[in-house]
């Protein structure tokens, strides 16, 4: 997306919502309208989190739903905690190392292993929604549906919908579910035209009657294990005892300082906060402030930081509950100090290698195959609750499979297909029960009194964690409010070569930071942003301008 129409969408969105009460973000207007609606019936804002999961559930299908997972953090307003509830999906216990693997034993390219049943892990976001609901809820579990079932009784395609509808028609031939519901007169809908989903009201309303067991047994059950077994592509080993044996887990958040601020987002299976606060470590001796968004050095910084500490992701991250994370070295501060001094303002290193943290045990880095996808929602209520979660199926549609009228994740393709290299275990690989890395970054930010001062998060794959990552310099070095610190360029790597978000200040930058020793490839880096604040005047909200996204004030 091009400078010109970044800004003229920044102009044309709503102001950003400002309220001494509530505010809710998220991707969809009508999911923070469905948020929206719980903080004014006197709900929390895990209340409103959950609804707006829902709602999403109906009317991005392409991003996240239950048929997915999520990762949520949630700061508590009474006690001043924050909390972590881990939704990911888990690989049915049948699964294997090989999982990925063709029968030369090389790992299988994504576009055949995607699509179809092998792909797909049981979904976490309504044990999860039940987990948020017990401890932070107010408002009946049933009236949390009640905007996703009007939803689901009929509603428009976005534009946003409409595009990837295009990009996944070609795999829809072995997907007849899909097409019954999304296309019309044998193509895929347009923008504007009606989606009526009653499979999914009616599941939804057996959710809101029956509680999480009505998702994870009897007949509920039995459609998705049926769905993912008889898929015509990849069929898959999932079990009824796979979904009844499904738990969402409470983590401990993983935080640390970044100047006079304590950033805190969630642990393993995310690489999100631990990535991002090895970025923010190594940047903390640089004047950032000084330097300012418009200087070639900062995004410079900010590249070298991101690249090792991405090395550090492919090799160290994994699920805890089945290889050795080393969390606390990965963002020990005197770690974190050698892996910053490896970083010059003036030049570019010629490669980056991972480290060896404390408490790190031999392992391989390897690469996953993450993709682009995925939603992100905020709410604050009035109470000074706070929540900020992440929501998925992974890639457009997930694995293409629909059951009951929801869509099915592909998550287990985040797993990293070759379980061995170099002859080193891989932290990533593919075990039964297991859940994969996630680059979801659900994050909240404390000022030094330990006020939250902003929530965020963001969709993109692998990008996810870049998207926070910028949004938190913009704001906590760069005084930007959260609305132009989420419109500030958008920055990754990828072939060797920093990528920078095309038609933007930073893209204009090429020039300089080709100077400073980088490889810089202009590229398409749209994110998806959504964020809340507090202001002098009350809590914010802010939804990224390259989406549809919009922040309503309760």
């Amino acid at each position: 997306m091009n400078k010109l129409l970044v800004a003229l969408l920044t102009l044309l969105l709503p102001l950003p919502a400002l309220a001494a009460g509530g505010v809710v973000s998220s991707a969809d207007p009508r999911a923070s309208a469905a948020g929206q609606e719980m903080l004014r019936a006197g709900g929390t804002a895990a209340d409103a989190e959950m609804a707006m999961m829902l709602a999403l559930t109906v009317v991005e299908p392409q991003s996240s739903g239950i048929g997915g997972g999520g990762l949520i953090v949630y700061h508590e307003a009474k006690t001043g905690r924050i909390a972590t509830v881990d939704g990911r999906e888990t690989a049915p216990a049948a699964a294997r190392p090989e999982r990925f693997l063709g029968p030369d034993g090389k790992p299988l390219p994504f576009i055949q292993a995607f699509p179809g049943g092998l792909s797909v892990g049981v979904p976490g976001n309504i044990r999860l929604a039940a987990r948020v609901h017990q401890r932070w809820g107010r408002l009946p579990w049933a009236r949390l549906f009640q905007p996703a079932i009007r939803l689901a009784e009929g509603y428009q395609v976005s534009r946003t919908m409409a595009t990837y509808l295009k990009v996944v028609a070609p795999l829809w031939k072995d997907f007849p579910q899909a097409r019954a519901l999304f296309w019309e007169n044998g193509a895929p809908k347009r923008a504007g035209a009606t989606v009526r989903n009653t499979e999914l009201a009616t599941l939804l309303r057996k959710l809101a009657a029956g509680g999480p067991d009505a998702f994870y047994s009897g007949d509920t059950a039995r459609a998705i294990v049926a769905a993912t077994r008889t898929a015509r592509r990849n069929p898959s080993d999932m079990t009824l005892a796979d979904l009844s044996a499904y738990r969402a887990k409470d983590r401990p958040a993983v935080c640390a300082p970044y100047r006079q601020y304590r950033v805190c987002g969630m642990g393993p299976p995310s690489s999100g906060a631990t990535t991002i606060l090895q970025m923010l470590g190594m940047l903390e001796r640089f004047d950032m402030k000084a330097l300012g968004p418009n200087n070639a050095t900062s995004w410079h910084l900010i590249g070298e930081a991101m690249q090792l500490a991405y090395a550090d992701r492919e090799k160290w991250l994994g699920d805890s509950d089945f290889v050795s994370v080393p969390v606390t070295g990965l963002i020990d501060r005197r770690y974190l100090a050698r892996r910053s001094a490896l970083i010059s303002p003036t030049t570019s290193l010629p490669n980056y290698e991972a480290g060896t943290p404390p408490g790190a045990q031999a392992r391989t880095a390897a690469i996953s195959s993450e993709v682009a996808g995925t939603t992100h929602f905020v709410a604050v209520d009035a109470q000074g609750n706070v929540a900020t979660m992440t929501s998925t199926v992974e890639g457009l549609f997930g694995s293409q499979i629909v059951a009951n009228g929801m869509v099915l994740n592909n998550e287990l393709t985040d797993f990293t297909f070759a379980p061995v290299l170099n002859g080193a275990p891989v932290a990533n690989a593919v075990a039964g029960g297991k859940r994969p890395l996630s680059s979801m970054s659900p994050t909240i930010v404390y000022d030094k009194a330990g006020r939250v001062i902003l929530a965020v998060g963001s969709a993109g794959g692998k990008r996810i964690i870049m998207h926070v990552m910028k949004t938190l310099v913009g704001v906590l070095d760069w005084g930007l409010p959260a609305q132009q610190a989420i419109a500030l360029p958008n920055i990754y790597f990828g072939g060797q070569a920093l990528l920078v978000e095309q038609g933007t200040k930073l893209d204009a930058m090429r020039p300089a930071l080709a100077a400073l020793g980088e490889t810089v490839v202009s590229a398409d880096l749209g994110s998806k942003l959504n964020a809340i604040e507090r202001t002098p005047t009350g809590w914010r909200g802010a939804a990224d301008p390259r989406s549809e996204g919009l922040a309503l004030s309760e």
